[in-house]
């Protein structure tokens, strides 16, 4: 009889033994609690990469070049040497083009909330598991960062995303341009306008559209048979003005780039509600790197025509894309999402003021004025601040 119980016990004891050491992997390995496992390496890859000091002037990446097994520093212009701490003085200034790298400190300030680290088989599909190409939970986000903001009507939308807005500028033009006519449409901008409308236009040439030029020359002609698509900037890069479509007309269809409606660009004055707008990731948290685009589409068939048009050309935007978008649009939601553009505003500003001061004493060169605006978003009034479309 006692060899029966101790038997017993020894197979209670057993069984509790095996049930703790299960639970116990699936808390370290499966609830990702307790100790790192496989995510542990890259981490720790990530962790020495970000500590490599370049002097405030450059960075070193997971990527980037690695010389007798260390990472080492990619100097921002001007700047050179192993640590990037050489300036060179006779360095001239690009005012043609740049990036929106005003931020980084922004994120380097936010590390931890907008880390990343992806298991190597993380949306290996082509889809997503309802088919579709589009993240359902980043639609939602950004939807809700843009009535958090104030800065576009999505309700009754569609959204398209694309390899950045760039991408979905040329879409665009090819939704609205007809099929049948016996003349291509003219695509125009008024002046001045984003070099890129009219290289990507030339670019692609098609007996459906061709690049015409400045809007304004066309003013008397819209009323006309003749089919326009107009690229309407606000804010216009390359002067920050807040504008309007030129033309108008039965036969007039009008694409609002609003890339830099975000309030640490201009003040917020109303929803934009157009049929046809497209913003870009780059402009709203600096990661042009990242290529995120989003068209917002009140006609289902042009919603149909641009989607078509993203899924023959890339199949969809890269589903690492849009995990790292998600990513970023949850920290700028953060504290009603003021901090980001708390942050932007203000490095904006300061740029502002040393540029402005830099050319005041110069003969050659002038700022424009522009009046301050009252902003929905800040609660405040503001001179809008833009610089170069990156």
């Amino acid at each position: 009889m006692a060899k029966i119980q101790i038997s017993i016990y020894v197979g209670c004891l057993a069984c509790s033994v095996i049930l703790n050491v299960l639970l116990l992997s699936n808390y370290v390995y499966v609830g990702g609690k307790g100790e790192l496992s496989w995510s542990r390496r890259a981490a720790e890859e990530a962790e020495a990469v970000a500590a490599v000091s370049c002097s405030g002037h450059g960075r070193a990446y997971l990527d980037g070049l690695v010389v007798d097994g260390s990472p080492v520093c990619e100097c921002n212009s001007c700047f050179g040497g192993p640590d990037c701490s050489q300036f060179a003085p006779d360095c001239v200034a690009d005012a043609d083009s740049g990036d929106p790298l005003f931020l980084e400190p922004f994120w380097i300030q936010n590390a931890a909330s907008s880390a990343m680290l992806v298991a190597g088989w993380h949306r290996m599909s082509y889809t997503f598991t309802n088919k579709s190409l589009i993240s359902r939970l980043l639609e939602d986000h950004i939807r809700k960062l843009h009535s958090t903001v104030g800065n576009a009507v999505t309700q009754g939308r569609f959204i398209v995303f694309g390899a950045g807005s760039t991408q979905l500028l040329n879409a665009a033009v090819l939704a609205l341009s007809p099929d049948n006519s016996s003349a291509p449409a003219k695509v125009v901008a008024s002046f001045p306008f984003y070099p890129v409308y009219q290289l990507q236009t030339d670019f692609f040439r098609s007996v459906n559209f061709q690049f015409q030029g400045d809007a304004s020359l066309w003013k008397n002609k819209s009323d006309s048979t003749l089919n326009f698509i107009e690229f309407v900037t606000s804010p216009n890069n390359p002067d920050g003005q807040l504008k309007k479509a030129v033309l108008q007309g039965p036969h007039v269809k009008t694409i609002h780039d609003h890339a830099y409606y975000w309030p640490h660009f201009t003040a917020i004055q109303a929803p934009a509600d157009e049929d046809l707008m497209i913003f870009t990731l780059s402009k709203l948290t600096g990661h042009a790197g990242t290529r995120l685009g989003w068209a917002l589409i009140k006609d289902e068939a042009l919603y149909q025509r641009m989607s078509i048009y993203v899924k023959m050309n890339i199949l969809g935007v890269s589903k690492d894309t849009q995990l790292r978008a998600l990513k970023l649009l949850k920290v700028a939601l953060e504290g009603s999402g003021k901090e980001i553009f708390e942050f932007g505003y203000t490095a904006m500003k300061e740029r502002w003021e040393r540029l402005s001061n830099a050319l005041s004493e110069s003969k050659r060169f002038s700022i424009q004025e522009i009046a301050p605006q009252y902003c929905t978003f800040s609660k405040q009034s503001g001179v809008l601040l833009q610089l170069m479309h990156g």
